[in-house]
């Protein structure tokens, strides 16, 4: 009794699901030997009935969603070229920097009497060639915002003797930045100075050695220097 009760259970469960494949493909042949027009806007019915394992249904939208990606992908990147082409005509292609410093010296430099600017005869890099080895003076050759920095050593020859200098970073005669000691403890000392300045085409800018000063005991790369154009004035 038992037996045939579970054999009519299972014929039921079969009946039910060749009933329910039968719907299925009766829906799925329906669907696709349809002629009038599907109601499923922007989805693939006819993909989704017969590729089942691997619906494609949405690939109308991925690939809008593509094709919208690309386009801004590529106004993006015709942007950032036209951006370059604005820096380089402000820029105007011009390089300008500079690098210098003393050479080494056996006697001091100084003390004179009156302020004389440092030659720095050795040039490490000259873009612009807006720098003069023989007065030491950057001369602008456009006008914009500038960087300068310069380094400052120092050493006395014996025990006691007086650290005594001053550096000055000038501007067109006057004075922007400066560097000193005025000392007997320190036997050697050194300074460095960076600032901004915004100089007008044909501008000096120069480091002189205050009157009455000196510097001692350089080694070749410990004065030096140094400026560069870190963008130009817009005409």
């Amino acid at each position: 009794m038992r037996a045939s009760a579970c054999t009519l259970f299972l014929l039921s469960l079969l009946w039910d699901s060749v009933r329910a494949e039968n719907t299925i493909s009766s829906l799925q042949m329906a669907a696709v030997s349809w002629k009038g027009e599907l109601p499923c806007i922007k989805w693939d019915c006819e993909c989704t009935f017969k590729n089942q394992r691997g619906c494609c249904c949405a690939a109308t939208e991925l690939q809008e969603a593509e094709d919208q990606i690309f386009h801004r992908v590529m106004d993006l990147s015709t942007r950032i070229f036209q951006l370059g082409d604005s820096i380089l005509e402000v820029i105007g292609g011009v390089r300008v920097a500079f690098t210098a410093s003393m050479s080494r010296r056996e006697t001091c430099f100084g003390p004179f009497t009156r302020n004389s600017p440092i030659p720095y005869d050795v040039i490490t890099l000259n873009h612009g060639s807006g720098y003069n080895p023989t007065l030491g003076t950057f001369t602008a050759p456009r006008s914009g915002l500038y960087s300068f920095a310069f380094s400052v050593y120092s050493k006395v020859g014996g025990e006691g003797e007086k650290m005594y200098y001053k550096v000055q970073l000038m501007r067109n005669g006057e004075v922007v930045a400066s560097a000193w000691e005025d000392n007997r403890e320190d036997s050697e000392d050194s300074s460095t100075q960076t600032v901004l300045l915004s100089v007008e085409q044909g501008g000096q800018v120069y480091v002189e050695l205050r009157s009455g000063r000196q510097l001692c005991g350089n080694v070749e790369g410990l004065n030096t220097f140094s400026g560069s154009l870190v963008y130009p004035a817009l005409p």
